[in-house]
């Protein structure tokens, strides 16, 4: 594929305001770009389906159908953006030296792009399996986009796009977000006899968890991630300087390393607790978590990630490089969901960040290697 296909429709893209209203208030989000995407694929002659995964925030799925008989694949790419609060002119593309500037870019709409043109491409070929495409709302913030998905399509094998400098992605963390709250009597501040500080009485919590993560960080290895680790990320509590406080809202991240469950994170907290409540008989808390998303792993011998290794190193001259990211990313959701799963995509940089920029080469060598994907994946 050229270059200047991708530049065309990336810049079309990046030109409309897809920030996630769930991170911005007022955010424009995903409701312009879906029709957009949506409107392109039937003018392709794809086969289009938008779901709402929350009112007015739609996924786009478009479908490829196969003659039969043939495996199906799915390309995953979300449309929703960070904030560009500082950023100038965050919608108008720029192209220098190669690269194309604007919110979104990297952060996925060159993988969104890449993912439209192997669709197009895919089309005219008559494979055997379904090739499917979902574009998903709300990565950025809690993934109920690709949860919708989860829900309602299915599909032999998945590759979640996402920019990875062409290298093959095959693991990555989850995490885990707690609110641990501490219990004291908010009396005045000149009656110690009356009041029990909770603000002080989380200070023995936090002595834990510091524990707790140099614990981690001598632990469990995982050959591409590392280990586990945990933060505290929130505090509050009190109302005034003149006032005991009776609560203090603590709230934490665990960050896991495949195996480390949910059951797991939260009995370390609880023995956090627990041992607070030995040396301190006035001590009262609770701890709840609020968010799980688990870490994700696929063996380096699954079709999947052997038809990506090998169509990729045809198309750039070189075998890629395995690799893990120690952030999370939609593939965990599909990969629980019973779809093997692997992620690859271009480079850039810039994500969440002021200047955000793709590699146009780069997304123009991922159609190519998509479409070979399918071909190999799909028969």
């Amino acid at each position: 594929m050229s270059v200047q296909p991708v530049t065309d429709l990336l810049t079309q893209l990046v030109a409309i305001d897809s920030v996630n209203p769930d991170l911005v208030p007022g955010g424009a989000g995903e409701s312009a770009i879906a029709q957009f995407v949506a409107q392109w694929f039937i003018e392709q002659g794809l086969e289009v389906t938008l779901e709402d995964a929350a009112p007015n925030r739609p996924n786009v799925i478009a479908i490829a159908r196969g003659t039969g008989g043939g495996r199906s694949l799915m390309l995953n790419a979300h449309m929703d953006t960070v904030g560009v609060a500082g950023m100038d002119d965050p919608f108008q593309a720029r192209i220098e030296g190669g690269r194309l500037y604007g919110r979104g870019a990297y952060d996925m709409k060159g993988s969104l792009a890449a993912c439209m043109l192997a669709m197009r491409a895919v089309r005219a070929m008559k494979l055997a399996g379904d090739v499917i495409f979902t574009g998903v709302v709300d990565e950025e913030y809690a993934s109920i986009g690709t949860q919708a998905i989860t829900e309602r399509w299915r599909a032999d094998a998945a590759i979640v796009t996402e920019p990875t400098s062409m290298q093959l992605c095959i693991a990555h963390k989850g995490f885990v977000w707690l609110n641990i709250e501490t219990v004291g009597k908010a009396a005045h501040g000149s009656r110690p006899d009356l009041g029990i500080d909770a603000i002080a009485k989380m200070g023995r919590v936090l002595i834990g968890l510091e524990a707790l993560a140099e614990s981690l960080q001598s632990g469990e290895h995982h050959p591409r991630l590392g280990t586990g680790s945990v933060h505290a990320s929130l505090i509050s509590g009190g109302q005034e300087l003149s006032s005991y406080p009776d609560s203090c809202l603590l709230q934490v991240e665990r960050r896991t390393i495949p195996g480390e469950t949910v059951q797991i994170v939260e009995s370390q907290i609880h023995a956090i607790l627990d041992q607070a409540r030995a040396a301190d008989p006035a001590f009262q808390a609770s701890a709840q978590t609020s968010l799980v998303r688990s870490a994700f792993e696929i063996a380096e011998t699954a079709p999947i990630v052997t038809t990506i290794r090998d169509q990729a190193a045809a198309v750039i001259g070189r075998t890629p490089a395995i690799t893990g990211a120690t952030f999370w990313m939609d593939s965990a959701l599909l990969s629980a969901a019973g779809i093997p799963t692997v992620v690859f995509g271009p480079g850039g940089t810039g994500a969440h960040a002021l200047t955000e920029w793709v590699d146009l080469a780069q997304v123009a060598q991922c159609v190519d290697i998509y479409v070979s994907a399918a071909r190999a994946f799909c028969g």
